[in-house]
């Protein structure tokens, strides 16, 4: 900065200084200070009103700082003045961004691994959606999900890595914990990644754990068939709810030739089933089959005891589940979708259109207008302007 201009503001400095001062050292002012809460919770201060007077005696000196000889006389005692629940939320809050609003599914019953036997028996589908955060787990329990995964799968979806193989046990705990904050009904899932659970059972149990405890969700899930059962036994045993998953098993697709559909062979077929049961024999609640022709997956259900969760296995299955984002059309056009994927919505094209409205809405000055911004009193701006253009 130059030196000319230094000299500028300490000019313009000091004559608001000579202005500001005799305001703040006046001898007597009556005044009363009222809260008020705005629309997005904000709070208000008005000295205009003398509903409840303070008055407040100050002796000056010449010199900027107050002395010390100035006194305070208070006003009686009064009543406080009762606030309303909703103005008291709105006077202690300390943001401009709001909560995403009010429990939406209150009135809906918690959702436990016996709701989901309930509705096993009865033969009712059992329906299952991904969520990665807030956000996804609110929509999601709101619209009445039975149960809500947090999937590994918000490796590409959420973090746009390549596969799921590069998502981490810290990460995933992370985005489990977001979603548990918003799941009030739902029956929640985590996922345990690859590397967290493979070495032995012990390791296994204790990534389940973290997961549980720090992730705040209600039960974990896990790849694997025949070779992972003695590592879903030791979950169980200790109390943790165990989701299966055989068929293709996507942290396994090196070794599977990419994500392929299994079952399609008789002895596959058969692999399929023997996975199932290995698992539904270690104590696993349901199992999830993934990419198995409907035939198959259908013929496997009705040899379990447990509910089977279908992705790309037909109906036959005893429930569904996608991946959020895909279903609701939330990428842009052109990506690769699998098969057995239905787009049911289109937050991509919705979210294209409301943020371009916005930008051109900036571009023009139309936004903000006049209902989106907060109002001054005109005599208390004609001070203020009057204070800085004589400065």
């Amino acid at each position: 900065m130059s030196l000319q201009r230094v000299m500028r503001v300490n000019t313009t400095s000091r004559r608001l200084n000579s202005v500001l001062l005799p305001l703040s050292c006046s001898r007597t002012v009556e005044s009363q200070v009222v809260v008020s809460a705005g629309k997005r919770g904000f709070v208000s201060l008005s000295s205009r009103s003398s509903a409840i007077p303070i008055t407040t005696t100050t002796n000056c000196s010449s010199s900027p700082l107050i002395s010390s000889s100035s006194s305070t006389t208070t006003p009686a005692p009064h009543q406080p003045r009762t606030l309303s629940p909703i103005t008291r939320q709105q006077q202690t809050r300390h943001s401009s961004h709001s909560p995403l609003g009010t429990n939406l599914t209150a009135s809906r019953k918690k959702v436990t691994i016996n709701t989901l036997r309930t509705l096993h028996a009865k033969r009712e589908p059992i329906t299952m959606i991904t969520a990665h955060d807030f956000p996804s787990a609110h929509v999601a329990d709101a619209a009445g999900m039975d149960m809500i995964l947090v999937g590994d799968s918000l490796a590409m979806v959420a973090l746009g890595m390549e596969d799921t193989s590069e998502v981490v046990l810290e990460e995933m705990i992370l985005h489990c914990r977001s979603v548990a904050r918003a799941t009030k009904a739902a029956f929640t899932v985590g996922d345990l990644p690859m590397g967290s659970y493979e070495i032995a059972p012990e390791q296994a149990l204790e990534s389940a754990i973290r997961v549980v405890k720090e992730g705040r969700v209600q039960s974990v899930k896990l790849e694997g068939g025949v070779e992972m059962a003695a590592t879903i036994k030791r979950i169980t045993v200790a109390g943790i709810p165990v989701l299966g998953h055989v068929g293709l098993t996507p942290q396994r697709q090196n070794s599977l030739g990419g994500f392929r559909v299994q079952g399609k062979t008789t002895a596959s077929a058969l692999k399929v089933l023997q996975d199932a049961l290995a698992v539904q024999e270690a104590g696993c609640f349901a199992v999830v089959l993934e990419a198995v022709p409907a035939e198959v997956a259908a013929l496997v259900t009705a040899k379990l005891d447990i509910p089977t969760i279908g992705i790309g296995a037909g109906n036959g299955c005893s429930g569904q589940v996608l991946v959020q984002v895909d279903m609701s059309g939330n990428f842009p056009p052109g990506r690769f979708l699998p098969k057995f994927v239905k787009k049911y919505g289109d937050v991509w094209g919705e979210s294209m259109k409301a943020i371009q409205t916005y930008r051109d809405e900036v571009k023009s000055r139309a936004y903000p207008a006049v209902d989106h911004t907060y109002p001054m009193a005109k005599e208390e701006f004609r001070e203020f302007e009057r204070i800085v253009e004589s400065a």
